[in-house]
């Protein structure tokens, strides 16, 4: 075995162990550490990804002594690889540009346990990424909604415990939902190892037997992560946890934490239950009108906002939508892009919670439209950052977004008519409702500041931006558009990772 095949296990181990550590260090210490640990995090990950392309094949880690399916087993391929970097470099790019703002908004006493939830976080996003066992990802799960609870809540205010409360209440549902959903597979077919269960899953389907129990399974487990990744109409948490959550702790949630239940759910999907039988049993009609939905209904509200945070919350329902619209089209084109489009969105939210913050920070702290105006002249390279995510949003060429619906586009037409037309008519309408409220963000953050008095106490200021934010805001800028403009390598080796995944 090849030394690379150690580093899903090292990602996963280190993150946790870090974890423990920063419970006993000082602020300070514990930052250092969480930051080194994600930038080691990011090496593993992109030279596992190289292994794994270059040997074209998939590979399973034994756990412990015991071989699967007494034992417990990780698995890894060009899929998994390319997850695991990308989802770990937004966390380091979310954490490193709002250390700032973890030292002005979080008690001192309390900011090495904000570590603590980040590096138990990113430990089971990694597991939820490379487990091969359901039951150690339930597991994992509910480490995931302890810590990003933990994330929401670290303000101490009386909005974000609110909000945290909320979204405990939300994914306990979801979670309770997963685990029925899992042991009733289990009880099916007696196994908890994915390919297993894959295995016994075909038996079922092919004799005709349990056909009715297997479909409750199915859909309990599709509807807990439907809830826990917030599709409509299960995401009314969402605008308070983001909106009322520091900057990091907002772009990690709708970044990678709604993601990592997505790929655990893409992972049932394809690995555990089989396209084939989930098209079957009608689940994935589900998903596409939830999806539809969620793009228009995620974009209506975001319009009908006053604040620019909740307005970004509003457009994460819209994007989810995007993802559960792919998955319901039925076809591998359709999955191809809501992968990509979980890479895309992941990379544009980021750079917009970013960005946005660091325009609120020079109107005021004012959260308001009428007091943004003027903020993109105050702070030039926020103003520039969040146009740029706000075109990708659009769908303007050459950025992220544009792929991802051209990407949608062309699966729509390997489906059905209904569904295509009613892809194209809901790409159509979610394309026109992002023009309006996302440019006309763009347009008041250039606009003249008026004589009217801010909504608070602040006062307006000029930019004082640090190096580091710049450096994310460039690296962002430029990962979105090397997403945008380098799209074709990267779907085939979405496609690559898919052939293995299967």
């Amino acid at each position: 075995m090849s030394f690379v095949q150690n580093f899903p296990f090292f990602s996963i181990i280190i993150a946790m162990f870090s974890g423990i550590i920063s419970s006993v260090l000082p602020a300070k210490a514990a930052r250092r550490l969480c930051t080194a640990m994600i930038t080691a995090v990011v090496i593993m990950s992109g030279c596992l990804l190289i292994f794994t392309v270059r040997t074209g094949e998939s590979f399973n880690y034994m756990m412990g002594h015991f071989p699967a399916p007494w034992g417990n087993e990780i698995r890894a391929g060009v899929l998994e690889a390319a997850m695991a970097l990308f989802f770990s470099v937004i966390m380091l790019f979310s954490i490193i540009s709002g250390l700032g703002q973890i030292k002005e908004e979080i008690e001192s006493t309390k900011q090495s346990l904000y570590f603590v939830m980040v590096n138990l976080l990113l430990s089971s996003l990694l597991a939820l990424i490379y487990t091969n066992d359901i039951f150690t990802a339930y597991v994992f799960v509910e480490i995931n909604t302890i810590a990003a609870c933990g994330l929401i809540m670290v303000r101490q205010n009386g909005h974000a415990i609110v909000a945290a409360v909320r979204y405990m209440v939300m994914s306990l549902i979801g979670s309770g939902m997963l685990l029925l959903g899992i042991i009733l597979m289990y009880d099916l077919t007696g196994q908890l190892l994915i390919e297993y269960i894959r295995d016994e899953v075909e038996i079922l389907a092919a004799s005709g037997q349990y056909t009715v129990p297997l479909t409750v399974s199915i859909a309990l487990m599709g509807i807990g992560l439907s809830i826990k990744s917030a599709l409509f109409p299960f995401s009314t948490w969402v605008p308070d946890a983001y909106g009322y959550s520091i900057t990091p702790s907002a772009s990690i949630l709708s970044s990678l934490v709604s993601k990592g239940y997505i790929f655990l759910l893409l992972k049932i999907i394809i690995r555990m239950i089989g396209f084939d039988v989930i098209k079957d049993t009608k689940i994935t009609v589900i998903f596409f009108v939830y999806g539809v939905l969620g793009m228009i209904i995620g974009s209506v509200n975001a319009i009908r906002e006053t604040e620019i945070r909740r307005m970004v919350a509003f457009s994460s329902i819209a994007q989810i939508g995007y993802i559960y619209m792919g998955f319901g089209l039925g076809v591998e084109a359709g999955i191809i892009a809501s992968v990509f489009h979980i890479l895309s969105h992941a990379a544009t939210k980021s750079l917009l919670f970013i960005s946005s913050s660091a325009l609120i920070k020079v109107s005021g702290d004012s959260k308001k439209f009428k007091d943004l105006r003027g903020s993109g002249r105050r702070n030039v390279l926020a103003g520039v950052t969040f146009t740029v995510g706000s075109l990708s949003m659009v769908g303007i060429p050459l950025l992220s977004g544009f792929v991802s619906k051209l990407l949608f586009a062309e699966a729509s037409f390997r489906s059905d008519t209904l569904t295509m037309v009613i892809t194209l008519f809901a790409l159509a309408v979610s394309t026109l409702l992002n023009v309006i409220y996302f440019l006309r963000t763009v347009i008041t953050i250039y606009m003249p500041q008026d004589s009217c008095p801010l909504s608070g106490s602040g006062v307006l200021t000029k930019a004082k931006n640090p190096p580091v934010f710049a450096a994310v805001c460039v690296a962002l800028i430029a990962l979105n558009l090397f997403l945008g403009m380098m799209s074709e390598p990267i779907v085939n080796l979405i496609k690559s990772g898919l052939s293995m995944f299967g």
